[in-house]
C-alpha cells in the first residue's frame, strides 16, 4: 500500500476511535493542568530573571531552562490535543514542525534535570572550586548546548522524513501526532529511532543514580541522614519523585513506539494509551516542577514576596 493512503486511513481509524472512545473528553484535565503551570512558571521566571543574585546562580538558570522548556511543551502539547479533539486539521508542515520543537522541548527538559542532579553533586563534592567550575557564562553556554543536543536528532528526523517519504509527509490528516510522525520513520529507521531515545534515557539514569550515590557517601559523614525526616532525605524523595515522573511517560512513549509496528495490536488501546500519556502522565512532573524547583528554593520564593509586597506599595501610592 502506499504510504500516504495507510498514513491517511491511519489517522483517520485514531480519529474514529479517539472519537467513538470520547478521549477528546481527556482535553478538560489537560487544560486544568496547563492553566496552572502557566499561572506559575512565568512568574518564577520573572522572579529568577529580575534577581541580579540569582541570575548569578548556576541552579537558577537551570529551574529557568526547565520552566522555559516545560512551558514551550505544554503550549504544543495542548494545542496538538485541542486540535485533535475538535478535528481541526492541521497542514502537514506545521505538524512536522509541532513534532521537531515537541520532542526538542521534552528532552531538553530531561537534559536539564539531569544536569541539575550533577550540578548538586558539584557543589557538595567541590564546594570551594564551584563558582570556578560553573561560572554564569559557562553555564549559560551549557544551556545552549542542551538545546542544541535536544534538537539535532528531531531535526534530522523531519529531513529523513522529507527525503525518505516524499508525498506521505505532504498528506493532509485529520490528527497530528508525534507518534504516528516518528512511528512512520521508525518503519525506515527502527534501530535509530530506538537508539536515540533507549540510549539517551540510558546515560541520563546512569549519571543521576553515580551522582546520588556519590552524594550518599560524600554526605553520611556529616550526620544529615539520620532523622527520618531530615531535610536531606525530604529534598531527595521530593526530587527522586519529580525525577520518575519526568522519566516515566518517555518510557511509555518508547513503549508506544514498538506497539506502533505490532500489527496484532489493538488500535483501540494504542490510542488510550497515547491518550492517557499526552493529557495526564505527560503533565504531572510539569505541573508539580513548579512546586519543587520554584517555590521550595527559599531564595525564589524571597524574591516573590517582595515582588509582591513593591507591587502592592506602588499600588498604595498610586491610589493616594
Amino acid at each position: 500500500m502506499d504510504a500516504s493512503i495507510k498514513l491517511s486511513n491511519l489517522t483517520q481509524e485514531w480519529f474514529d476511535s479517539l472519537q467513538g472512545w470520547r478521549l477528546q473528553f481527556f482535553f478538560i484535565p489537560a487544560t486544568l493542568v496547563t492553566l496552572i503551570t502557566f499561572s506559575t512558571n512565568p512568574v518564577l521566571l520573572t522572579c529568577i530573571f529580575l534577581s541580579r543574585a540569582l541570575r548569578q546562580e548556576t541552579r537558577y538558570l537551570l529551574v529557568a531552562n526547565t520552566l522555559a522548556a516545560d512551558l514551550l511543551f505544554l503550549m504544543l502539547n495542548l494545542a496538538t490535543v485541542f486540535c485533535n479533539a475538535l478535528g481541526v486539521h492541521i497542514p502537514p508542515m506545521l505538524c512536522q514542525l509541532d513534532m521537531v520543537f515537541t520532542v526538542t522541548s521534552y528532552c531538553c527538559a530531561i537534559l536539564t534535570v539531569t544536569v541539575m542532579v550533577a550540578d548538586t553533586y558539584a557543589a557538595v563534592r567541590w564546594p570551594l572550586h564551584y563558582r570556578e567550575l560553573l561560572p554564569p557564562a559557562r553555564t549559560v553556554r551549557i544551556l545552549v548546548g542542551l538545546w542544541v543536543v535536544a534538537a539535532l536528532y528531531p531535526l534530522s528526523m523531519w529531513i529523513m522524513m522529507e527525503m525518505t517519504q516524499g508525498n506521505a509527509s505532504a498528506v493532509d490528516t485529520p490528527i497530528c501526532l508525534v507518534l504516528i510522525s516518528l512511528g512512520f520513520i521508525q518503519a525506515t529507521n527502527m534501530v535509530g529511532v530506538h537508539i536515540y531515545f533507549c540510549a539517551s534515557a540510558l546515560v541520563c539514569t546512569l549519571l543521576i543514580v553515580y551522582c546520588y550515590v556519590r552524594l550518599y557517601m560524600v554526605t553520611k559523614t556529616q550526620g544529615i541522614w539520620q532523622s527520618r525526616y531530615s531535610r536531606a532525605r525530604v529534598t531527595l524523595l521530593a526530587h527522586g519523585v519529580l525525577l520518575l515522573l519526568y522519566f516515566v511517560p518517555g518510557l511509555v512513549f518508547t513503549v508506544e513506539l514498538f506497539l506502533f509496528q505490532q500489527e496484532d495490536m489493538s488500535q483501540d488501546a494504542r490510542v488510550w494509551i497515547n491518550t492517557i500519556n499526552m493529557c495526564i502522565l505527560m503533565l504531572l512532573p510539569r505541573a508539580f516542577a513548579p512546586c519543587l524547583y520554584g517555590l521550595r528554593y527559599r531564595e525564589i520564593s524571597d524574591t516573590l514576596v517582595q515582588l509582591l509586597h513593591r507591587r502592592r506599595g506602588l499600588s498604595k501610592v498610586t491610589g493616594a
